[in-house]
């Protein structure tokens, strides 16, 4: 009779088997509706990403799905007649009591995404009605079964991840899992009496009650099509009926449930027509939206994607219907438009997985290559932090802002304890943060460790004795790969080498030409195809200090090719160059003129492959792009074939460069605009070998998570990690941390709470510390007229101490000359309180206030923006010859040049005076002389 019992249950069960203690309740849910629910187990300990349809233009990145309905050995099952909208309602089998199925009413074929986890999972549970099940039944019946079936590939162990439960009215009601809370409770118990040091094992902790916590963890996302790099949204028209885009996502994530929330823009005469709008998923359609008329020019929808359908690279494609209708309309281009706004979010919904502790995965799991969103990487130190674990950690973060390129990413201090998630913690052997004591070293070491708040997340522990060692380690985790399957280093002593000025990689070369081809990214091409396409864009910084005499220019030569159709209009085609959003030219397909004209219509080669624009040195900043657009005119008799022909090409030869070799490095200091965009004058030697960096000497945890910001800025701005810096804690007073901040330029933070901090820091400048206030000094009458002698007339003392005392919070910048060294600079992050010092990294991510810094007072508030001042004298800083100097000076000063123009005039006139008039008189006394003679 059991055995009878037991074969009937086997047949009824198509999913699953959970092979688990026998003191452990299982759920259990009827998976007859869904065939080829059985997936393969994964041996790695880094699943697959997700499944996918499958299709040309996808990466098979799993197992591919078979050509039923229902995706075989697949993380979800998509149903043919309706988008995958919910996933099953399971949960942790370890932890779980009961479960309650959704009702037919509501799950129409719905299917369950199964996630990939380090260990074997088979399993999809489905959301098919069935009746409500009760744990203990279910769970009587599984430990039945697992007497008789060994623990083959074909069970599920009971560390198996549960699926997600997407919200919907059916699953509303479902109650959580009982005991769901025990696991907190039991990593409290392993965790809480004595420090957890890395590598010893927690004996006290139930492990087969959070064997599914620790294999992944339930995480949500949105991505809107800005952060996917169309910040203007795309636009589809008469002439470009469709495009697309490419979004990633991270290798480490599991996507469940995904929705598409769509803006739209259409145009009247488009939406007149009545058409669609065809959108596709890697080549496999996700639905047709109607584009007709409506009470406003903009639309949202929301659309369901099948969480099969999403891989770690995606493409997502939009089509306009009645493409042969528009395409040969006149003026469809303009008529016709409908723009997916920047607006438009994908909502993503699913598991982050245990990759593990090996050191190989760094970066990852504190930032992705692949994720297209800001990372938050959170660093904790020791309650006592000390410059030293400062020092490296601002070596790690600037790295880090190197990786994140246009990305961006934040990094949020805590002391004292351990991140919540993923984190970095810096310190000394025998240090404690939180629960976690570092483990005892002689060296700087490397390690990896679960956080014993979560294990799916992961701790880094950067360890050294002092300073150097600290740095050591740094170092070396940010310059080579760690090829290593273990979770720990031991770090070999190794050179540091020290940068040269001005050698950093991501700005441009100015000892000679450069090619345009050498500035592209591995994704680029300066090659476009068909008629209707984008703009070539070619990016490119350079230092924010290059100098040119007035009536020097820069040379910008460009080979460039139309395509050689009979049905292209050569007079009406052009190739747009355009640089940092100014129009240069636009440049013919022929030459022009009389000769050349004639030339051509008598059938000689009059093509204009080849010309040269001078561009003015007020046009090169420290961030540019240079676009290039064939635009490309048909015939008025063109056959509407040629329209899509894709096979024609418009390129710029790989000989295109751009010559900045005859500039010079010169600038005026202070200016905060070279700050903002470049981390100028610190980021002149890369490494910050000439920089230190300065903290009051009790840093908050706002001040040390604004100079880690700060750093990565400024990695990301030259593509230099800063190995050299220096952080110091308060103003030294002797010894070698004098010396060095008397050979450099200082970046300090603070707050205006900081009061002996900020007055030290400003005593000998414009402005001056009262309490917890800041303003400026008034100038002397001795100031005041060095200011008007030479030309600097247009200073702000006044208003900027007006602004200061009418504004109560507030953020910002302040730069003046080193009272150190009047050769070095001071630049100053300070706020009011430790909040507003936190929204400067989000101020520095805005492009509006980006273009409103200037001159050496820069202050933010939420209500007005930011005003920028100027109220201290400039300096001369750069490498320029003395001769050029003196012509520069007086250049620059042309008043003062004036008034000893009058002096020396005045001089040299009163001395020929006086020589001619005593000349005069010998001549006339030898004259009078001569006459008396004669008498």
């Amino acid at each position: 009779m059991r055995i009878l019992i037991q074969s009937m249950l086997a047949g009824s069960l198509s999913a699953v088997l959970w092979v688990i203690p026998a003191s452990a309740e299982t759920p259990l849910a009827d998976n007859s509706m869904v065939p080829n629910s059985s997936a393969a187990p994964n041996s790695s300990a880094v699943p697959n990403n997700s499944a996918a349809p499958t299709d040309s233009a996808v990466p098979n990145n799993s197992a591919a799905p078979s050509d039923s309905a229902v995706p075989n050995n697949s993380a979800a099952s998509v149903n043919n007649a309706a988008p995958n909208n919910s996933a099953a309602p399971g949960s942790d089998p370890a932890l779980s009591s009961q479960i309650t199925p959704a009702d037919s009413s509501a799950a129409d074929n719905r299917s369950t995404s199964s996630v990939a986890t380090g260990a074997p999972d088979n399993s999809t549970v489905s959301a098919s009605p069935t009746t409500p099940v009760k744990g203990d039944a279910v769970a009587d019946s599984a430990t039945q079964i697992g007497e008789k079936v060994p623990a083959t590939a074909d069970a599920q162990p009971a560390g198996s991840a549960s699926p997600v439960t997407q919200d919907s009215s059916a699953l509303s009601s479902v109650p959580p899992p009982a005991g769901l809370g025990n696991a907190e409770t039991g990593l409290e118990a392993a965790a809480g009496e004595t420090p957890y040091r890395p590598g010893q094992a927690a004996s006290s902790v139930d492990t087969t009650s959070m064997v599914s916590s620790m294999l992944n963890q339930p995480v949500s996302s949105t991505l809107n099509v800005a952060q996917m790099g169309q910040r203007q949204g795309i636009t589809l028209t008469g002439g470009q009926l469709q495009s697309g885009i490419i979004f990633t996502l991270p290798g480490d994530e599991v996507v469940t449930n995904a929705r598409l929330n769509l803006s739209l823009r259409v145009s009247q005469a488009l939406a007149a027509r009545n058409t669609s709008l065809q959108l596709m998923l890697n080549g496999q359609p996700l639905g047709t939206l109607p584009l007709g008329s409506g009470d406003s020019d903009e639309s949202d929808y929301q659309l369901d994607i099948p969480a099969a359908m999403i891989v770690s690279s995606n493409n997502l494609s939009f089509k306009i219907n009645d493409a042969d209708k528009l395409l040969c309309e006149k003026d469809s281009a303009e008529q016709y438009q409908v723009t997916i706004l920047p607006k438009t979010m994908l909502s993503l919904e699913g598991q982050q997985l245990n990759i593990g502790t090996s050191l190989r995965n760094f970066p990852r799991p504190f930032i992705d290559p692949q994720r297209m969103t800001a990372a938050d990487v959170t660093f904790s130190f020791a309650d006592n932090v000390t410059p030293d674990t400062v020092t490296a950690a601002v070596l790690v973060a600037s790295w880090l802002g190197i990786q994140s390129d246009y990305r961006g990413i934040h990094f949020p201090v805590v002391r004292g304890n351990l991140p919540e998630k993923n984190g970095i913690l810096f310190g000394h052997p025998g240090d404690r943060i939180g629960t976690l004591t570092f483990p005892a070293s002689r060296g700087p070491s490397l390690q990896m460790v679960d956080n014993p708040g979560n294990p799916v997340y992961k701790l880094l522990l950067v360890s050294g004795e002092d300073e150097s060692q600290l740095r050591q380690a740094a170092y070396r985790l940010t310059t080579q790969p760690l090829a290593t399957d273990s979770n720990s280093m031991q770090v070999k002593p190794q050179s540091i080498v020290l940068r040269s000025p001005y050698d950093a990689p991501h700005w441009i070369n100015t000892t000679h030409p450069v090619r345009l081809s050498e500035l592209l990214r591995k994704d680029q091409s300066l090659t476009a195809t068909g008629i209707w396409h984008d703009a070539m864009r070619v990016n490119f910084r350079a230092a924010p200090d290059l100098f040119l005499w007035d009536g020097d220019t820069v040379p910008l030569y460009l080979h460039y090719r139309f395509p050689s159709e009979n049905w292209i209009d050569e007079k009406n085609s052009l190739l747009n160059v355009t640089l940092n959003g100014t129009f240069l030219r636009n440049l013919t397909v022929n030459k022009v003129g009389l000769l050349e004209s004639a030339w051509h219509r008598l059938g000689g080669d009059a093509r204009q492959e080849h010309y040269q624009i001078n561009l003015d040195p007020y046009l090169i900043y420290g961030d540019n792009q240079l676009a290039l657009y064939f635009n490309i005119k048909p015939k008025a008799d063109a056959p509407c074939g040629v329209l899509l022909n894709n096979n024609i090409k418009s390129r710029i030869e790989d000989d295109s460069w751009i010559d900045l070799s005859h500039t010079r490095h010169f600038s005026m200091l202070p200016n905060l605009s070279y700050f903002v965009g470049a981390s100028f004058p610190f980021s002149r030697l890369a490494d910050f070998s000439q920089t230190t960096l300065l903290l009051p000497e009790n840093p908050s945890d706002a001040e040390i998570s604004t100079l880690l910001n700060l750093s990565a800025k400024a990695g990301n701005a030259t593509g230099v990690a800063l190995a050299q810096n220096q952080v110091l804690f308060g103003l030294p007073v002797g010894g070698n941390n004098l010396a060095r901040v008397q050979q450099s330029d200082i970046l300090a933070v603070s707050t205006t709470g900081n009061s002996a901090f900020n007055q030290a820091m400003l005593a000998n400048s414009p402005y001056e510390a009262n309490g917890s206030a800041l303003g400026v000094k008034e100038p002397s009458a001795l100031e005041k007229l060095r200011s008007w002698l030479v030309g600097d007339w247009y200073r702000q003392p006044l208003d900027a101490d007006r602004y200061f005392s009418s504004n109560e919070s507030w953020r910002g910048f302040l730069s003046y000359r080193s009272m150190w060294n009047p050769d070095r600079l001071v630049v100053m992050a300070v706020a009011t309180s430790d909040d507003q010092l936190l929204r400067l990294h989000g101020d520095l991510g805005s492009a509006r206030i980006n273009a409103a810094v200037r001159g050496d007072t820069a202050i933010i508030t939420d209500e007005n923006g930011i005003r920028s001042f100027r109220v201290g004298p400039q300096f001369p800083s750069g490498e320029m010859p003395w001769y050029m100097m003196v012509v520069w000076y007086a250049n620059q000063h042309s008043v003062l040049m004036a008034l000893a123009a009058l002096l020396f005039s005045a001089i040299v006139g009163s001395a020929a005076w006086v020589m001619l008039k005593r000349h005069a008189s010998r001549r006339l006394q030898s004259k009078h002389n001569r006459d008396a003679g004669k008498k």
